[in-house]
């Protein structure tokens, strides 16, 4: 037996896992539980946040402002899977991101993936997550995002999973965390321009992953949580300067900022 398993089964004795909902021993989120946390039915534009839109699409409204400015929207769509919740999906993602619980990332990751199916977001041909700083990364061990990626692959094609290229993107340099921050101008401030293409990513073994290039590839996007989308935003830019088609985003849940400045 592994010194991770005598660990994990020491751990287990002391302290066993049970739900974060019910209490009920043997998983961080029972299967009953996780079936009653409800998919939002209704996508907006992840731009404005007014307009009703089919899958989280970018609206005719926000689509002109960027064409008037000769400008290429970063996202296309945005899929927000539940609603953010404090004793909810909060609690299951604090516990995700902040108690170091990487197991909880395929319970999360099957929230996701109803959300896609439920609103028909086609299948991206790479799924890429949010890169985290090699400080923050080291920190915590393990990139949520890359998680996430990796179990949304599975689920979402059990037979042939979708390729995850958690290299393609770099983070550029070290910022506070976006959940420090609650001014919204602030937080866009905070993420421009962090986001870069890893110089390395063609010369790393990822044959299996077909990968040759972004050009007229459709990306699907991976964060945890969204506030103003502006690390979404800056991210899917780099996408599609590096050629990409179409870039979907899809989080766990969107956290409201109440005042907006």
């Amino acid at each position: 037996m592994s010194f991770k398993k005598i660990k994990n089964f020491i751990l287990d004795t002391l302290f066993p896992i049970h739900c974060l909902y019910c209490q009920k021993y043997g998983a961080w989120i029972c299967k009953e539980c996780l079936e009653k946390i409800n998919i939002l039915p209704i996508q907006v534009c992840p731009y404005c946040e007014k307009n009703i839109s089919p899958a989280g699409r970018i609206c005719p409204l926000c689509k002109d402002k960027f064409l008037r400015k000769n400008e290429t929207w970063p996202l296309d769509a945005l899929i927000v899977s539940a609603k953010y919740e404090k004793n909810g999906i909060s609690r299951l993602v604090h516990c995700f991101k902040y108690n170091f619980v990487s197991d909880l990332g395929a319970p999360l990751a099957e929230i996701v993936s109803k959300a896609i199916i439920f609103h028909n977001l086609p299948l991206p041909d790479f799924i890429i997550p949010i890169p985290l700083h090699y400080r923050r990364l080291r920190w915590r061990g393990f990139n949520q995002g890359e998680i996430l990626a990796n179990n949304l692959s599975e689920i979402l094609t059990p037979s042939f999973p979708l390729s995850v290229i958690s290299n393609f993107l770099i983070r550029k340099k070290y910022t506070p965390a976006q959940m420090k921050i609650k001014n919204y101008s602030e937080r866009k401030k905070n993420v421009r321009d962090i986001f870069g293409l890893n110089p390395n990513v063609e010369t790393q073994n990822i044959a299996s992953q077909n990968f040759a290039s972004l050009q007229n590839k459709n990306i699907l996007l991976v964060d945890d949580i969204c506030t103003t989308g502006a690390t979404l935003f800056e991210a899917g830019k780099i996408l599609k300067s590096a050629g990409a088609k179409k870039v979907f985003g899809a989080v766990i849940a969107r956290q409201e900022i109440k005042v907006k400045k």
